[in-house]
């Protein structure tokens, strides 16, 4: 199920108000905001920033979205050993994390990469597809 192709359609049906909450959460313009832009490296977001975020648009989409899930998507069905070795994501970690965050140009994935280093790839799309997928689990168990 978490790993159902989310559609573009699906993606531009959210990130209008997904948008405005980042813009109101990071207190930049709503123009600032685009699908592709790094919220670390473009928009100065912060981890706090993120935990904000994530709350906002709970409320706004009113569904529940639990920390870390973003990471523990990524991982899918690999054990937390083969994703990950001393903080470094592993090959197969890579190969997992690229499919799961596939709005991420490839250029931007580091090797090595530090697991703490996965919320630099993170884009206002990869929070409409965690929104998306929280909306199909809201229906699934409704």
């Amino acid at each position: 199920m978490a790993n159902d192709a989310i559609t573009k359609e699906e993606i531009l049906a959210v990130y209008p108000k997904v948008a405005e909450t980042m813009a109101d959460a990071l207190g930049c313009d709503i123009e600032d905001i685009n699908l592709d832009v790094s919220l670390i490296e473009g928009l100065d977001a912060e981890s706090i920033d993120f935990l904000d975020m994530v709350f906002r648009l709970e409320r706004a989409f009113k569904i529940k979205i639990p920390r870390g899930k973003i990471v523990e998507n990524a991982r899918g069905d690999l054990p937390e050993s083969e994703f990950e070795q001393k903080g470094i994501v592993t090959e197969k970690g890579l190969v997992q994390l690229k499919s799961y965050l596939s709005e991420i140009p490839d250029s931007r994935f580091k090797i090595p990469m530090k697991v703490a280093d996965i919320p630099r790839l993170f884009t206002p799309e990869t929070f409409c597809k965690l929104v998306v997928r929280a909306q199909r689990e809201a229906q699934a168990t409704a």
